[in-house]
């Protein structure tokens, strides 16, 4: 019994994480294109043929039902995949969903007429690909109105997250949240757009300030899968736990040992 994630990089451990916390006896396979990484500077087309390569790779691995972890495939890719590609029998989900619930405090399901939000000024932190997608404010207009939303596409803070280097990472963060700033000066809310932002969440909040309220996706994400599983238990495959990368295996375990501080194995997908 095995429930895939997905990732380009390292960045969706956080989701694992979360996930192993809420659901332990749950199984899952983590992969990490980490050959292909970062996702976020690709081209959609080259982002849809990456993300169907990899899910692949976790169907054959015994999961029926796989996250995208990375938000740039869930932006880029996810609604192709599940329009023309996702086999009658296997899910692909992505992370945009738990995550505009709680924005908006609605369920997916709830298909009444937009409405108004406690949230009028919304901070979006992505890739540029995420960004130029326009995928999450597409999905928040279905359910709000009357929420402003302006995104910053935050180039080099995956790049050097997967270097290892955070003192990089940091400055970066600092200055995208400038940036932000200079075109939304006080907003109510931030959204890290990338499952790799949440190791860097202190440094968004203290860049932003204390009064705004930053949404992290991975504890959001465990507790949709939660749900999903309880009303789904069907999905679940027949897989084993384990971690799979398309690059260095030995390199990409040092680098989430280093991320999750316990021993991570990786083995080539």
């Amino acid at each position: 019994m095995a429930v895939g994630i997905f990732d380009s990089g390292l960045g969706g451990l956080t989701v694992l994480q979360a996930a192993e916390a809420r659901l332990p006896e749950v199984p899952f396979v983590y992969l990490a294109d980490s050959a292909h990484a970062p996702y976020g500077v690709r081209t959609a087309d080259d982002i849809f043929d990456l993300t169907c390569t990899a899910v692949t790779r976790l169907f054959e691995a015994g999961c029926n039902l796989v996250i995208l972890a990375c938000n740039t495939a869930s932006a880029a890719a996810l609604r192709r995949m599940q329009e023309s590609w996702v086999p009658a029998d296997k899910r692909v989900l992505g992370v945009f969903v738990p995550l505009i619930e709680a924005l908006t405090e609605r369920q997916w399901g709830d298909n009444s007429p937009p409405r108004e939000v406690d949230v009028k000024h919304v901070a979006l932190f992505a890739t540029p690909a995420t960004v130029a997608s326009r995928a999450f404010q597409r999905e928040l207009a279905f359910r709000a109105i009357g929420v402003d939303v302006e995104a910053q596409a935050c180039g080099g803070v995956v790049d050097a997250i997967e270097d290892g280097d955070m003192i990089l990472a940091e400055a970066l963060v600092r200055s995208h949240v400038e940036a932000l700033q200079r075109k939304m000066p006080e907003p109510d809310a931030a959204i890290l757009g990338c499952t790799h932002y949440p190791l860097m969440q202190t440094s968004f909040q203290n860049a932003l300030g204390e009064n705004v309220r930053v949404f992290s996706q991975a504890s959001l994400v465990a507790d949709s899968l939660a749900d999903y599983l309880d009303r789904h238990p069907d999905m679940l495959g027949t897989g084993a736990r384990g971690f799979l990368t398309t690059g260095d295996p030995r390199r990409v375990s040092d680098r989430a040992t280093q991320f999750l501080r316990r021993q991570i194995t990786f083995q080539s997908a």
